[in-house]
């Protein structure tokens, strides 16, 4: 007897026939080689994709300590990223590179209207439902200037042309109170924007009050169904202590957090906001991206 054997690469779904000749004549056989083609990686589109920004304190500080155990116990149950990077001092640029790509500014007084491409022009081309939830911002809709605790320049959304220009678009810049409201009645929208205040964001508080905020306001959030079967969650903070201006604002933690996310992951790829943006953006699906976000590199490691 005779055997042998024949390796091929078939590249699509493919029949070959195989024929083989002997003492006692000649015989034929045929199998069919079915190839399956694994999608490439990707962000997940999510249902919701909420984003909580704190304050002014780099990862050192932030990252093991004691100070913050919720914050840490949840960044060593999801997603890390240990070399994020805020992209200037001081906040309103990291704001406005999160939602716009661009920094627009250094100037934390900075009070114009802003015309540039940014996230709700993407979200209103997409059809996708966004509120900023500010914490004591004084009503619904306000666009005007700070109102201690709550300051401005921590609320991109309140500069943008399409919303101050637009009665409807104003109507979702919200205190955050409505928050615990709207997940309660399951009408959060797609993209929340969470905002907390200058004692609780550890910007004026300590980094106690601002984990303390969190576990009372994110915890509940992590357990309800809007987040639990198909959310995305972003914990950053806008830059580190000015003293730290590596990359441009320093290095700050950045927190992944999702039931579709790898557990336990840390990442050492050199991430800063437009990262961020564009994964607020992709995890909506939406395509488009403004600004830097557009040729940022993509986040998908963590999924």
């Amino acid at each position: 007897a005779t055997s042998g054997s024949l390796t091929v690469s078939p590249t699509a779904t493919t029949t070959y026939v195989a024929t083989a000749t002997g003492p006692g004549g000649t015989t034929s056989a045929s199998t069919t080689v079915t190839i399956t083609t694994a999608p490439p990686p990707g962000v997940p589109v999510f249902s919701h994709v909420f984003v909580v920004v704190e304050e002014n304190h780099g990862y050192s500080s932030v990252i093991g300590s004691s100070s913050m155990p919720y914050l840490n116990s949840l960044a060593s149950q999801y997603g890390l990223a240990t070399q994020f990077y805020a992209n200037t001092h001081p906040s309103i640029g990291n704001y406005f590179m999160m939602t716009t790509g661009q920094i627009i500014t250094n100037n934390d007084s900075y009070n114009a209207t802003v015309t540039v491409d940014n996230i709700v022009r993407h979200f209103l081309t997409a059809g996708t439902a966004w509120k900023s939830y500010a914490e004591n911002l004084p009503s619904i809709g306000y666009t005007g200037w700070d109102v201690y605790p709550y300051v401005k320049h921590h609320n991109p959304f309140a500069y943008f042309s399409d919303v101050v220009n637009s009665s409807n678009q104003k109507n979702y810049l919200v205190p955050f109170s409505q928050f615990a409201t709207d997940m309660k009645n399951s009408q959060l929208p797609q993209f929340s924007f969470i905002i907390p205040n200058q004692l609780n964001n550890a910007h004026d508080g300590t980094l106690n009050q601002a984990d303390a905020w969190l576990k009372t306001n994110i915890a509940p959030l992590i357990s309800n169904s809007a987040f639990s079967q198909n959310g995305l969650l972003i914990i950053l903070f806008d830059e580190a202590d000015t003293s730290d201006s590596s990359h441009g604002g320093g290095h700050i933690a950045t927190l992944i957090i999702s039931p579709k996310g790898k557990k336990a992951y840390k990442s050492t790829t050199l991430y800063q906001h437009q990262s961020a943006l564009r994964l607020m953006l992709q995890g909506l699906g939406v395509a488009s991206y403004p600004g830097a976000a557009g040729s940022a590199p993509s986040m998908t490691e963590f999924f």
